[in-house]
């Protein structure tokens, strides 16, 4: 088997492995203000309350998380919950998120795949379920040219990853480790010099010569093609069928207890929500946009926007195989005992949804609520 692809199946494993109360150390607080101030996001007038006052939603101000930046900016999420109210929180990386979603400060989460397999395997298949597909692709490797022109000029270099167990972070750690490199996973440092960097201070870091590059995904990646930096390697070349899932939606098992009409309409919201954006591409790109300006200040260049749009493909579908597959060569490596991930899927109202649209039904690669 190649190397490549055993490098990205054992991301998940790694995170796994590390201490849970070490991510939640590293995480800075639950993330950005909400946002509630955008008139699309808010109640629609004379709409029906579903079971829950409010469900708070949280996501990142990147462009991976597309379907959650347009569905919230525009209002496709909150037409499906009439008088439900939408609050929405962005944060950095994926185990602030995970934090949050513990502490009940968020309720249903966008995120990637390996801060949602740790959690759920330290809650011990109690704290999440993953209830519908986001993304793919979208995560690359740009590196300084004058210090970086291979893959093996890394060693000794200083590679920025958004946040320690954050999915990038891992398949960085792991890509490292399949090279025969040696990096301590929390310190992050050995061979190469991992930095854990926020993704909205990475460009500045690298334009200051502080970093030689990055594991991050879009916009940051383009943002530092714009700095000088190049493009050392896609993730998704890593990748069978050049996919893998880079964001799907998490839910708490706590509220989706009690409020399955809540989950289901945000999931409602989602779907309607990709397939605008599969069929209006460059209206969708804008939009995204808008909304990275409402959150950031200021809107990304169309140099930045155009590449970094071009390599993330919208979805439905979770890619529970991927996942599954990680997991599996994770256990064979001997880097985490049985994950036990039976039952990390609950895609029933997801597949409702499909069915009633005419579109296909996904699978749950055997990882779904019994």
């Amino acid at each position: 088997m190649p190397a490549p692809r055993s490098t990205v199946r054992r991301s998940i494993a790694a995170v796994a492995a590390l201490p849970l109360l070490a991510l939640a150390a590293t995480a800075c607080g639950y993330g950005s203000d909400a946002q509630e101030d955008d008139a699309k996001a808010n109640v629609s007038a004379g709409g029906k309350k579903l079971s829950a006052d409010t469900v708070k939603i949280g996501y990142f101000p990147n462009l991976t998380h597309a379907t959650a930046l347009i569905g919230i900016q525009e209002g496709t999420i909150q037409k499906e919950l009439g008088g439900t109210k939408v609050q929405s929180t962005t944060f950095n990386a994926g185990p602030s998120e995970i934090e949050a979603l513990n502490a009940g400060s968020i309720d249903i989460g966008f995120i990637g795949p390996s801060p949602a397999i740790n959690a759920y395997v330290k809650s011990q298949g109690k704290g999440l379920r993953i209830v519908a597909g986001s993304a793919s692709g979208g995560v690359k490797l740009v590196v300084n040219p004058k210090k970086i022109k291979t893959l093996d000029d890394l060693k000794g270099k200083r590679i920025a990853t958004p946040q320690i167990g954050n999915t990038q972070d891992v398949a960085f750690l792991n890509w490292i480790s399949e090279k025969g490199w040696k990096v301590d996973p929390q310190s992050g440092k050995g061979d190469v010099s991992i930095v854990r960097s926020d993704n909205k201070v990475t460009p500045d870091a690298y334009k200051a010569g502080s970093l030689d590059g990055a594991w991050v995904p879009e916009p940051t990646a383009s943002k530092l093609v714009s700095e000088g930096a190049e493009v050392l390697l896609d993730e998704k070349d890593l990748w069978p069928d050049k996919k893998f899932v880079i964001t799907h939606i998490i839910v708490s098992q706590k509220f989706l207890d009690k409020h399955p009409d809540v989950v289901e309409a945000v999931i409602k919201g989602s779907v309607s929500t990709n397939k605008w954006i599969n069929e209006n591409p460059e209206d969708a790109k804008a939009a995204a946009n808008k909304a990275l300006e409402k959150l950031s200040g200021k809107p990304l260049p169309q140099e930045i926007l155009d590449p970094a749009w071009e390599s993330i493909e919208i979805l439905n579908d979770p890619l529970a195989t991927t996942l599954k597959t990680q997991s599996e060569f994770s256990v064979q490596a001997g880097l985490l005992e049985d994950p036990k991930l039976e039952g990390i899927y609950d895609l029933g109202p997801l597949n409702k949804i499909l069915k009633a649209e005419g579109l296909p039904e996904v699978s749950d690669a055997g990882l779904g609520v019994k």
